[in-house]
Parts: C-alpha cells; structure tokens; sequence
C-alpha cells in the first residue's frame, strides 16, 4: 500500500483535491467548466459533488448560457425549483426526448401562466432577448390559435450583424443557417420546471416568399398526445425569426414567434398546445446533444407530412371517384326507369 498518498505536500505527499481551499478550487478550476463538464465531475465523488453544487457556480453558468435569466422575476422563480439554478439547468439545456406522452393531462391541470425566456445568438454572441409572461386560463386563449410573438407587428431590434444579399444571397442564408442559433425555454413557474423547445441551430433559412426577409426556423419535433396515425401522433413546435435589411447596412429581428402544428399543418389551439407543452415538461426524459439532430428530426417530420398529405389525397380521389361512379349508376338508373316504363 503507498503512504505516500496521504502525506501532506509539504512532506512530498500527491496532491490531493483537500490539499486546496475550496475557495480556489471554485474559483480557478469549477468556475471554468461548462455546465455538462460541472455535471459530469459531480459524480466522481462525494466531494467534488459537495463543490460542484454549489448555486453560484450554476447562476453564473445559467446568466452567461442565457442571458434573458438575468431577468428579476425569472430569478426569483429559479430560486424556488428544487435545487435552484442547478435544477433549471438540467431541465433546459438538454433536448426533450421523443417518447410517446403517457401524460393524463385536463383542463384542472394545465398552467394558468407560462413565461418563454429567449435567446437569440449569432455566432455565439447574444443580439436579441426577451421574457414574455402569458396568462394561459382564459377562455380566448385556450380557444385561440396557439402563437406567441415577442415583437409588434410594427417593431423591430436592431443587430450588430451586416446584412448582405444580392449575388451573394445563398451564400448569405448558408452563413445565417451556420451562425444564428436560438434557445427558448418554456418555464411553468406554478410546477417549477422548465424546458428548452428550440432546436438551438436553424432547420431552415429561406427568403419569404412575400417581402423576400430572411425567415429562419428552429423547429423541435415532440410526440403528440393522440395515438399512432392521428394528425396529432407527432406535432412540431417551431419558432420562425424574420430578418431584414439593406444590403450593407444593419440587420434587423422583425419577428420572432412561435406556433405549434400537427401533422396536416393544422394549428393547434392553447389548450391542445398547453396540453403538449404541459406533458413535454412533465415527461422528465431528457438527452443531451447539438449537433444537427433538430434539422434531421425537422427534415423526417416534413417527410411524414409529406407522406400523410399524399394518403389523404388518394383517399380523397377514391372517394370522388365512388361518389362519381353512385352518382352516374343512379342517374343511369333512373333514366332506364322512366325509358323501360
């Protein structure tokens, strides 16, 4: 056995984790690491899990991951979650996972509040966010279509980004699909849980067809609460951001909205978006990930609707062509009656 390991360094002993102030360990080694490297270390052991616990190595990580946090009323609400700006963090930054809801959910349970805090990034460095509160139980809403825009139609936020267009226009939107990403996280403050419903990176940047801005999409693909076949068995949630501007000059956020579609492209309302956005936060199963997954799932959800539209509409020509068919053998019929009679 090596005694050795248990000498103090004065006495050549190995460096050990107590060999350091706690204060130093924090703040020159715990403070540099990201939130899944903090995570990570937490299970090495029962010390390290003590250190890596703390609640201002989480607020930091969370304000500079999120910069719509530093919003008082949010962290009065973060305050409250199990353990604080720790448990936010595992709730909003992996993906939710595609499973299907098992969730029973009714009228009695649905949010009466939810609050989406937003991020908009380019290059990894922040140019819009906003906290937007919205009461949830009146009647107006849960009959409504489900949308929530964070701008006016006549608003707009100014960037530090130069928008370009013209002869370089592909190459332009392939930059943006590259550079923006986007977080936003549903908070349901009365369950003190949240969740992240943007894919982060883009799934799409195209011209509008319309004013020719620059309509980029986060799209997040989530299990429907209606069983296998149902235009409700996948529904996504997508977030647009609308760009504009003049060539050269500054770029400029004109929207930034989110909705939520079934299957058909039909627009759920706010009950049957409370009811999936409620089971999503409620799920607990979480997996971790950037890359591209949002854009492949995107891609497989377009692919499905794709599919389904094209069912529907042979469906719809059977039945037009039995409708036709009923329709000539009764007059036919009828004809032969009065002719024969």
């Amino acid at each position: 056995m090596n005694s050795t390991a248990s000498l103090p360094l004065h006495q050549g002993g190995i460096p050990t984790i107590s060999a350091l102030h706690p204060d130093i360990f924090q703040s020159h080694i715990l403070a540099l690491l990201d939130g899944p490297s903090l995570a990570s270390l937490a299970c090495v052991s029962s010390q390290l899990h003590a250190l890596c616990t703390d609640d201002i190595l989480w607020f930091n990580i969370c304000s500079s991951t999120w910069p719509s946090l530093n919003h008082p009323r949010l962290q009065q609400i973060i305050s409250t979650f199990p353990s604080a700006h720790r448990s936010f963090f595992s709730d909003s930054f992996p993906f939710p996972d595609l499973q299907p809801l098992k969730l029973d959910v009714n009228s009695c349970t649905l949010p009466t509040e939810l609050i989406f805090a937003v991020d908009v990034y380019y290059q990894n460095q922040i140019i819009y966010s906003k906290v937007e509160e919205m009461d949830t139980s009146s009647s107006w809403f849960l009959c409504s279509p489900f949308r929530v825009d964070l701008l006016g139609p006549k608003d707009s936020a100014s960037t530090p980004v130069k928008y370009l267009g013209g002869s370089q226009d592909e190459a332009w939107l392939k930059h943006l699909e590259e550079s923006l990403s986007l977080s936003w996280i549903v908070i349901n403050p009365t369950r003190k849980k949240a969740v992240n419903v943007s894919s982060r990176r883009a799934v799409s940047v195209q011209r509008h067809w319309l004013t020719g801005d620059v309509q980029v999409r986060f799209g997040t693909v989530t299990a429907g609460d209606e069983g296998r076949g149902s235009s409700r068995e996948l529904v996504e949630c997508g977030v647009v951001v609308m760009c504009c501007g003049k060539g050269g000059g500054e770029m400029h956020v004109r929207e930034v909205c989110m909705v939520m579609e079934d299957m058909e492209g039909k627009g759920l309302n706010g009950k049957e978006s409370l009811v999936i956005l409620e089971g999503v936060i409620e799920q607990g199963r979480r997996k971790g990930g950037e890359g591209n997954e949002g854009k492949v799932k995107y891609e497989e959800f377009q692919e499905r609707k794709r599919e389904r539209k094209e069912e529907n509409q042979r469906k719809e020509r059977v039945l037009d062509l039995v409708c036709i068919t009923v329709g000539v053998v009764g007059f036919v019929s009828f004809w032969s009656a009065i002719l024969f009679k």
